[in-house]
């Protein structure tokens, strides 16, 4: 679920833009958009895809204390003994790397974890 924290900066992609000389010749758009693949580029770069940047954020508003780091790995680890459920840390996790789920065998209330 975590991994140990290496951020690294990522640039944005360089804009393309009309030449000075283009400009002066007409009302054309000055910025280009971003092609496909730029596009995917950036989005990736901006959203990481759901991967926790072990920014302990969870941990620090768990009111149970079930959310710890092993030393070792830097792993996020739960305690699913202690946890009851209350959902904080998904909701506070800001790339959706915590999801809710039911047990097997439990039968969910009417709107039990819809807004998590």
């Amino acid at each position: 679920m975590a991994k140990a924290c290496e951020k690294k900066a990522v640039r944005r992609l360089k804009r393309r833009t009309l030449s000075l000389k283009k400009r002066r010749e007409g009302f054309s758009p000055v910025e280009f958009g971003l092609r496909k693949e730029e596009a995917i580029k950036e989005a990736q770069r901006c959203l990481s895809l759901r991967e926790c940047e072990s920014c302990d954020i969870c941990s620090f508003l768990c009111p149970d204390l079930c959310i710890t780091r092993d030393e070792k790995t830097g792993e996020v680890l739960i305690d699913l003994d202690y946890c009851k459920g209350c959902g904080i840390c998904a909701s506070v996790c800001p790339k959706g790397a915590i999801e809710m789920m039911l047990e097997e065998g439990r039968v969910s209330k009417p709107g039990e974890y819809e807004s998590l």
